[in-house]
């Protein structure tokens, strides 16, 4: 069976660390080109400045992963689809959860694949994770997701305008983890914004949320940590604590520690050739729903000015 030709959109600091390397260890597909009008491409890959360029003027592809800010990933994507073009969408998937419904019922109407991907849930210890909760009571939950902006997003201002999400980007990872390894549905139920005065999203956030149980969820984001990161998900049930550590590689239940190796990214490659292969989609939206929630319900509170 022939590769799947895909083009990368967007070559920023993404785009470099995690997909051109999945990429090239995935052999379901073949780099057939880059775009972006401001970052240089890969030597001896074709490289052109806009999707609409490549797609009047080629190289032939058959997909492409949008490695784009958010904020224009809709616009994208529908030039894409209407090529019959299979997309890949990094998270999040979208500005607003009515791009990503829109782009679902697309992709759905002209017959092919459309991936909102989460990373996060191929971190090495997340499947076990939800086996393992699969079949115990759930009676409280913690999330600590504190990182240093000025490391993992640095000169990043995109992050910070409307759609951007702020703290939530990355915030965001821990929120896919938690919908998937709970067995039940998560609702917000209040919020508080930390934003600073010259940004227009939060650098940290305070989420109390429950699952339809009533399990309380307690989360806790800020990007103003230095020194060690903290990635963490901590469940209390009714056979022990689970945690998750460093953002879902490490998992540690009541018999023991496991660490391996985690693949992300090459996961996210591998479930995407399946998909396109099987002629599906798999656009789940339960993480962004829970953030758009923490913006709709959510108390704002201004803080101090943040400069990079």
């Amino acid at each position: 069976m022939d590769p799947i030709r895909i083009a990368v959109v967007g070559v920023g600091k993404i785009a470099r660390d995690q997909h051109l390397p999945a990429i090239a260890g995935t052999p379901a597909f073949s780099l057939a080109a880059t775009v972006s009008p401001h970052d240089p491409g890969q030597e001896g890959i074709p490289h052109l400045a806009s999707l609409e360029e490549l797609l009047e003027k080629g190289p032939a592809i058959d997909a492409v992963a949008l490695c784009t800010p958010p904020q224009v990933r809709y616009g994208l994507a529908v030039q894409a689809l209407k090529r019959g073009i299979h997309v890949f969408l990094e998270k999040p998937p979208g500005a607003t959860l009515s791009e990503v419904v829109a782009l679902r019922d697309r992709a759905d109407k002209v017959g092919v694949t459309l991936f909102a991907s989460w990373h996060s849930r191929f971190a090495a210890g997340v499947a076990p994770a939800r086996a393992w909760l699969a079949e115990r009571r759930i009676e409280k939950v913690s999330i600590v997701w504190r990182e240093d902006v000025r490391v993992w997003h640095p000169g990043q201002a995109w992050i910070w305008e409307p759609g951007g999400l702020g703290v939530f980007d990355p915030g965001i990872n821990a929120l896919s983890i938690l919908t998937h390894i709970l067995p039940r549905p998560v609702f917000l139920k209040a919020a508080t914004l930390s934003i600073p005065v010259n940004r227009a999203a939060p650098i940290a956030a305070d989420l109390n949320m429950c699952d339809s149980g009533g399990a309380e969820i307690h989360m806790d984001l800020d990007w103003r940590q230095t020194g060690p990161q903290s990635w963490d998900i901590i469940v209390e049930t009714d056979a022990g604590t689970l945690k998750l550590s460093q953002g879902g590689a490490v998992l540690t239940t009541p018999t023991g520690t496991e660490h391996n190796e985690d693949l992300e990214y090459p996961g996210l490659y591998s479930r995407f050739a399946n998909l396109i292969r099987g002629g599906r989609s798999d656009v789940d939206i339960d993480p962004f729903r829970l953030v758009a929630d923490a913006f709709l319900r959510g108390r704002r509170e201004p803080v101090e000015a943040f400069h990079d």
